[in-house]
């Protein structure tokens, strides 16, 4: 953890609640609307991966409709709610720890970005939404290089625009795949286990684990 330069966090699931867009609507969902909220967000995963192998690119907005329209009809829910659903993705709630965090490690002088798969257009428009955005000097988004994580190209963006090692990046994602794909690659891979989960076994463990953002500051 010495000699950092740059401090790179995945968007979803770790600085923004990709569950909170059905839990706004749980009165009109009902009981199934975790179960519903986790569904939709594996399929989304799951398209991100497919789409990569079989080299059928997709935006991230397009992927996100896509599995909606498919976890709207695995729950039977009504496709009356699916506008109400993709506007409020578009404003997902930040976990309550993420603004005071970036603006403690702001001061701290350190590059700040994200580095997602998102689209620029989304990327921007959570940030804003967020009151985040004077804090990030970077938003990149896998459509520079047209693939999806984990493939090698997204995490070279950081390390190409900054002219910087791979082991001068921390790199914080919530989602284990994406931690061992950073780690694979060469960064400092931090593992944000909000959920007490198992990590995968895909030749890589992560350097730290951490409950929440606030105990990077911490280590940082």
């Amino acid at each position: 953890m010495k000699n950092i330069k740059a401090i790179i966090f995945d968007a979803y699931g770790t600085l923004f609640d990709v569950n909170s867009a059905a839990e706004k609507c749980k009165d009109k969902i009902g009981n199934k609307w975790e179960d519903f909220a986790n569904y939709w967000r594996t399929t989304q995963l799951e398209y991100t991966w497919l789409r990569s192998l079989m080299k059928r690119h997709k935006d991230f907005w397009q992927v996100t409709e896509d599995s909606l329209d498919k976890s709207l009809k695995a729950f039977s829910i009504d496709n009356s709610m699916r506008n109400e659903l993709l506007n409020l993705y578009k404003i997902l709630s930040p976990y309550k720890e993420v603004p005071e965090v970036l603006k403690t490690l702001k001061e701290k002088k350190f590059k700040l970005a994200i580095l997602s798969n998102g689209t620029p257009a989304l990327l921007n428009e959570l940030v804003k939404n967020n009151n985040l955005n004077n804090i990030f000097d970077d938003i990149f988004s896998i459509e520079q290089v047209g693939i999806y994580k984990p493939d090698f190209r997204v995490y070279e963006m950081p390390i190409q625009k900054y002219d910087i090692k791979k082991n001068e990046v921390v790199f914080l994602s919530a989602n284990t795949w994406d931690v061992s794909g950073g780690g694979n690659y060469g960064y400092n891979s931090i593992w944000v286990n909000r959920n007490k989960n198992i990590f995968d076994n895909l030749d890589f463990k992560p350097n730290f684990e951490i409950k929440n953002l606030l105990e990077l500051v911490s280590l940082i």
